[in-house]
């Protein structure tokens, strides 16, 4: 019979991005694995995108705590072999509950369980007393990896390649963005200027100089509804920025991931999905601690500062005198020579 596997993991775009990676294990040691998933609705759409996934379980946050129970019930009655906490946090340790009793655990009884570990004490260490004891730069890929070494699973060397696109979908995309490009598509670059927090964006202003010193180049814009941002980016040269910000939902901004020359990101999911798609990036990291990436065609640009990582994710405050300075540093004309470096070689 063909083990089964659960994955936890709600959250977020990159992380559950990064997660994916479980999948290439988990199939490089059992190629006939059934695997299955438990995500957030809002957030399960693209795990379709690798169709080695046997099922995508939606949790719906508005059914709350009661909803949880009720699909952890379903889950029960899915008999898995394997469990792996990829979260660790309060609604994957109610699964958790359910699906692998403590008890269980103790005597050896029913699924096998790993949990990824969100080394908290460590991270006081590091963000309140600099102490650091995380291995920098600290790749969330690999962490998603290291739990699964419990199970004996540490062949990664088979990936996916054949990521699932709706037909609908890439027709939609290609009308809407590359067949109506007024430029080259081989000029064509994408930004992601946007982040969950604050701090760890690049500013507005930078974002606008770079279109500025790049004017051989056309650029597209992936981002939120929200990021009403973008469009003073897009103002700089109208006639060469297409500003998706809004327009797009989180599969098809994959799908204009996937098609792109160059992507250039901060520390995002889109940056993730860059490097899962062997995308070439380049990556602007200043305050966050996790978010480097594991591919060689990733090229990292950052300024060495004593008070760097100084956050997990971009919340919290700057304490510098100049704010967002591990950002403002990596110049616009630093970034231009780089693009034109990436996509005139």
């Amino acid at each position: 019979m063909p083990k089964k596997f659960l994955i936890i993991r709600f959250s977020s775009i990159g992380d559950i991005i990064q997660c994916m990676t479980a999948v290439d294990g988990i199939l490089n040691h059992y190629p006939d694995a059934e695997i299955h998933w438990i995500a957030r609705k809002d957030m399960s759409s693209f795990l379709a995108m690798d169709q080695r996934i046997h099922k995508v379980w939606g949790f719906d946050r508005q059914k709350g705590f009661k909803g949880l129970l009720e699909q952890a019930k379903q889950l029960k009655q899915e008999k898995f072999d394997y469990v792996y906490d990829a979260h660790s946090n309060i609604r994957s340790i109610i699964l958790k509950t359910v699906l692998v009793p403590r008890w269980k655990r103790w005597f050896g009884i029913g699924p096998k369980f790993t949990m990824r570990s969100k080394d908290r004490i460590k991270r006081i260490l590091l963000f309140k007393f600099r102490i650091d004891r995380f291995p920098m730069p600290f790749k969330g890929m690999l962490s998603f990896r290291k739990p699964l070494e419990k199970w004996g699973i540490k062949d990664y060397s088979k990936v996916n390649e054949d990521w699932y696109f709706p037909a609908e979908l890439k027709e939609k995309m290609d009308q809407q963005v590359f067949e109506n490009l007024k430029g080259e598509k081989s000029k064509l670059v994408t930004l992601v200027p946007s982040a969950a927090w604050q701090m760890k964006r690049w500013p507005v202003s930078h974002w606008q100089k770079l279109v500025g010193l790049l004017p051989d180049y056309h650029f597209m814009i992936l981002a939120g509804p929200d990021d009403v941002f973008c469009k003073e980016i897009e103002e700089v040269a109208p006639d060469r920025v297409l500003n998706l910000s809004g327009k797009t939902n989180l599969l098809e901004s994959c799908y204009l991931v996937q098609k792109s020359n160059l992507v250039i990101s901060g520390d995002t999911g889109f940056l993730h999905a860059a490097d899962k798609f062997k995308i070439p990036a380049l990556s602007l990291m200043g305050p966050t601690a996790f978010g480097f990436t594991t591919g060689d065609h990733i090229k990292t640009l950052e300024v060495d500062m004593k008070c760097r990582p100084c956050t997990k994710d971009g919340s919290g405050k700057c304490k510098m005198n100049i704010y967002q300075q591990c950002m403002v540093d990596i110049t616009p004309k630093w970034l231009a020579d780089e693009v034109k470096m990436l996509m005139e070689s």
